[in-house]
Protein backbone atom coordinates (compact mmCIF):
# COMPACT_ATOMS: atom_id res chain seq x y z
CA UNK A 1 0.00 0.00 0.00
CA UNK A 2 1.34 3.32 -1.17
CA UNK A 3 1.23 6.31 1.20
CA UNK A 4 1.42 9.59 -0.07
CA UNK A 5 2.47 12.60 2.19
CA UNK A 6 1.39 16.24 1.51
CA UNK A 7 3.68 18.74 2.02
CA UNK A 8 2.39 22.43 1.78
CA UNK A 9 5.17 24.75 0.35
CA UNK A 10 4.41 28.83 1.58
CA UNK A 11 5.14 31.16 -1.51
CA UNK A 12 5.21 34.34 0.81
CA UNK A 13 8.98 33.83 1.07
CA UNK A 14 9.44 32.92 -2.29
CA UNK A 15 7.63 36.11 -4.05
CA UNK A 16 9.73 37.71 -6.24
CA UNK A 17 10.54 41.11 -4.77
CA UNK A 18 9.73 44.28 -7.27
CA UNK A 19 13.46 46.04 -8.91
CA UNK A 20 15.68 48.07 -6.74
CA UNK A 21 14.81 51.89 -6.86
CA UNK A 22 16.97 53.28 -9.65
CA UNK A 23 18.44 56.32 -7.24
CA UNK A 24 18.37 54.38 -3.96
CA UNK A 25 20.53 57.21 -1.86
CA UNK A 26 18.56 60.25 -3.07
CA UNK A 27 15.71 62.00 -2.23
CA UNK A 28 12.83 62.47 -4.59
CA UNK A 29 13.98 66.06 -4.69
CA UNK A 30 17.29 64.51 -6.05
CA UNK A 31 16.37 62.30 -8.55
CA UNK A 32 17.30 63.96 -12.27
CA UNK A 33 14.20 64.81 -13.89
CA UNK A 34 13.57 62.57 -17.36
CA UNK A 35 14.72 63.66 -20.68
CA UNK A 36 12.88 66.44 -22.31
CA UNK A 37 11.48 63.97 -25.32
CA UNK A 38 10.24 60.86 -25.18
CA UNK A 39 11.52 58.21 -28.20
CA UNK A 40 8.03 59.22 -30.14
CA UNK A 41 8.83 63.33 -29.54
CA UNK A 42 12.23 62.68 -29.92
CA UNK A 43 12.03 61.29 -33.27
CA UNK A 44 9.57 63.85 -34.30
CA UNK A 45 11.63 66.71 -33.69
CA UNK A 46 14.40 65.34 -35.70
CA UNK A 47 12.01 64.97 -38.41
CA UNK A 48 10.91 68.60 -38.11
CA UNK A 49 14.49 70.18 -38.36
CA UNK A 50 15.17 67.70 -41.52
CA UNK A 51 12.31 69.50 -43.18
CA UNK A 52 13.52 72.94 -41.81
CA UNK A 53 17.10 72.34 -42.86
CA UNK A 54 16.04 71.07 -46.55
CA UNK A 55 13.68 73.98 -47.20
CA UNK A 56 16.16 76.27 -45.72
CA UNK A 57 19.09 75.28 -47.68
CA UNK A 58 17.22 73.59 -51.01
CA UNK A 59 19.05 75.91 -53.37
CA UNK A 60 22.24 75.41 -52.00
CA UNK A 61 25.18 73.00 -53.03
CA UNK A 62 28.45 72.19 -51.69
CA UNK A 63 31.81 73.58 -53.63
CA UNK A 64 32.58 69.68 -54.43
CA UNK A 65 33.12 69.42 -58.00
CA UNK A 66 29.95 67.30 -57.93
CA UNK A 67 27.90 70.48 -56.70
CA UNK A 68 26.20 68.11 -54.19
CA UNK A 69 23.02 69.83 -52.84
CA UNK A 70 23.66 71.45 -49.05
CA UNK A 71 21.42 69.63 -47.22
CA UNK A 72 24.16 66.11 -47.54
CA UNK A 73 25.91 68.13 -45.02
CA UNK A 74 23.87 68.80 -42.16
CA UNK A 75 22.09 65.60 -42.59
CA UNK A 76 25.97 63.86 -43.12
CA UNK A 77 26.94 65.66 -39.56
CA UNK A 78 23.90 64.65 -38.03
CA UNK A 79 24.64 60.89 -38.87
CA UNK A 80 28.34 61.11 -37.83
CA UNK A 81 27.16 61.86 -34.29
CA UNK A 82 24.67 58.97 -34.20
CA UNK A 83 26.62 56.21 -35.82
CA UNK A 84 30.66 57.32 -35.01
CA UNK A 85 29.68 59.48 -32.03
CA UNK A 86 27.09 57.18 -30.28
CA UNK A 87 25.01 60.37 -30.01
CA UNK A 88 21.30 59.84 -28.87
CA UNK A 89 20.08 63.21 -27.65
CA UNK A 90 17.21 64.57 -30.24
CA UNK A 91 18.16 68.05 -29.02
CA UNK A 92 22.14 67.82 -30.07
CA UNK A 93 20.72 65.69 -33.40
CA UNK A 94 18.55 68.38 -34.62
CA UNK A 95 20.66 71.19 -33.70
CA UNK A 96 23.10 69.68 -36.03
CA UNK A 97 20.85 69.32 -38.56
CA UNK A 98 20.36 73.31 -38.35
CA UNK A 99 23.52 74.26 -37.49
CA UNK A 100 24.21 76.03 -40.56
CA UNK A 101 20.48 77.55 -41.56
CA UNK A 102 21.47 81.02 -39.57
CA UNK A 103 24.91 81.77 -41.05
CA UNK A 104 23.87 80.32 -44.27
CA UNK A 105 20.24 80.66 -44.97
CA UNK A 106 17.74 83.87 -44.53
CA UNK A 107 17.00 82.28 -41.15
CA UNK A 108 17.26 84.26 -37.93
CA UNK A 109 18.12 83.24 -34.53
CA UNK A 110 14.75 84.01 -33.15
CA UNK A 111 13.14 81.88 -35.92
CA UNK A 112 14.94 78.89 -34.56
CA UNK A 113 13.66 79.93 -30.94
CA UNK A 114 10.19 79.84 -31.75
CA UNK A 115 10.23 76.98 -34.04
CA UNK A 116 12.47 74.78 -31.84
CA UNK A 117 12.63 76.13 -28.41
CA UNK A 118 15.78 78.12 -26.81
CA UNK A 119 17.96 75.19 -26.16
CA UNK A 120 18.22 74.31 -29.97
CA UNK A 121 18.53 78.13 -30.12
CA UNK A 122 21.53 78.49 -28.09
CA UNK A 123 23.13 76.02 -29.57
CA UNK A 124 22.65 76.94 -33.22
CA UNK A 125 23.73 80.83 -31.53
CA UNK A 126 27.11 79.11 -30.61
CA UNK A 127 28.15 77.37 -33.59
CA UNK A 128 27.35 80.36 -35.59
CA UNK A 129 30.18 82.67 -37.03
CA UNK A 130 29.50 86.56 -37.31
CA UNK A 131 29.12 86.87 -40.91
CA UNK A 132 29.60 90.64 -40.69
CA UNK A 133 32.79 89.80 -39.70
CA UNK A 134 36.15 89.60 -42.08
CA UNK A 135 37.09 85.89 -42.86
CA UNK A 136 40.30 85.22 -41.04
CA UNK A 137 38.73 87.23 -38.00
CA UNK A 138 35.88 84.70 -38.23
CA UNK A 139 38.27 81.80 -38.58
CA UNK A 140 40.27 83.44 -35.14
CA UNK A 141 37.48 83.53 -33.10
CA UNK A 142 36.54 80.26 -33.67
CA UNK A 143 39.97 78.64 -32.70
CA UNK A 144 39.82 81.23 -29.25
CA UNK A 145 35.95 80.68 -28.38
CA UNK A 146 35.56 77.04 -28.71
CA UNK A 147 36.74 76.19 -25.60
CA UNK A 148 34.12 77.63 -23.71
CA UNK A 149 31.66 76.35 -25.69
CA UNK A 150 28.98 73.75 -23.78
CA UNK A 151 29.58 70.60 -24.92
CA UNK A 152 26.30 70.37 -27.21
CA UNK A 153 28.16 72.89 -28.95
CA UNK A 154 31.43 70.89 -29.27
CA UNK A 155 29.89 67.32 -30.37
CA UNK A 156 28.28 69.61 -33.03
CA UNK A 157 31.36 71.24 -34.07
CA UNK A 158 33.60 68.14 -33.85
CA UNK A 159 31.02 66.35 -36.35
CA UNK A 160 30.64 69.51 -38.69
CA UNK A 161 34.62 69.60 -38.93
CA UNK A 162 35.10 65.75 -39.43
CA UNK A 163 32.15 65.71 -42.14
CA UNK A 164 34.49 68.81 -43.48
CA UNK A 165 37.60 67.20 -43.78
CA UNK A 166 36.65 64.14 -45.36
CA UNK A 167 34.58 66.37 -48.17
CA UNK A 168 37.99 67.68 -48.74
CA UNK A 169 39.88 64.85 -48.61
CA UNK A 170 37.64 63.28 -51.05
CA UNK A 171 37.14 65.95 -53.23
CA UNK A 172 38.31 69.64 -52.30
CA UNK A 173 36.58 72.81 -54.15
CA UNK A 174 38.27 73.14 -57.70
CA UNK A 175 39.59 75.95 -56.96
CA UNK A 176 41.44 74.87 -53.99
CA UNK A 177 45.48 74.13 -54.72
CA UNK A 178 47.55 71.91 -52.46
CA UNK A 179 48.37 74.43 -50.10
CA UNK A 180 45.10 75.94 -49.59
CA UNK A 181 43.77 72.29 -48.21
CA UNK A 182 46.79 72.20 -45.69
CA UNK A 183 46.04 75.55 -44.34
CA UNK A 184 42.53 74.27 -43.97
CA UNK A 185 43.24 71.01 -42.17
CA UNK A 186 45.75 73.04 -39.97
CA UNK A 187 43.27 75.46 -38.90
CA UNK A 188 40.39 72.69 -38.39
CA UNK A 189 43.22 71.05 -35.90
CA UNK A 190 43.40 74.47 -34.04
CA UNK A 191 39.56 74.57 -33.52
CA UNK A 192 39.10 70.78 -32.45
CA UNK A 193 42.14 71.08 -30.39
CA UNK A 194 39.22 73.28 -28.07
CA UNK A 195 37.18 70.01 -27.83
CA UNK A 196 39.46 67.83 -26.60
CA UNK A 197 37.41 65.49 -23.55
CA UNK A 198 34.22 65.65 -25.42
CA UNK A 199 33.79 62.53 -27.42
CA UNK A 200 36.82 59.90 -27.53
CA UNK A 201 35.50 58.51 -31.04
CA UNK A 202 34.93 61.89 -33.36
CA UNK A 203 38.23 63.40 -31.70
CA UNK A 204 40.06 59.89 -32.39
CA UNK A 205 38.69 60.06 -35.99
CA UNK A 206 39.55 63.65 -36.40
CA UNK A 207 43.10 63.25 -34.92
CA UNK A 208 43.52 60.24 -37.32
CA UNK A 209 42.47 61.97 -40.81
CA UNK A 210 44.48 65.30 -39.83
CA UNK A 211 47.43 63.32 -39.32
CA UNK A 212 46.68 61.69 -42.60
CA UNK A 213 47.08 65.17 -44.08
CA UNK A 214 49.42 67.15 -42.52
Amino acid sequence: MLRFTIITISFSSMEKEGPPPAYPDLSEEQIPAPPPYSDASGIMLIVKATDFAARKHRKQKRKDPQQTPYINHPVGVARILTSEGGITDPIVLAAAILHDTVEDTNTTIDEIEQEFGREIRNIIAEVTDDKSLPKEKRKALQVEQTPHKSRQAKLVKLADKLYNLRDIERSPPVWWDCRRVKEYFKWSRDVIAGCKGTNDALEAALDDIINRNL
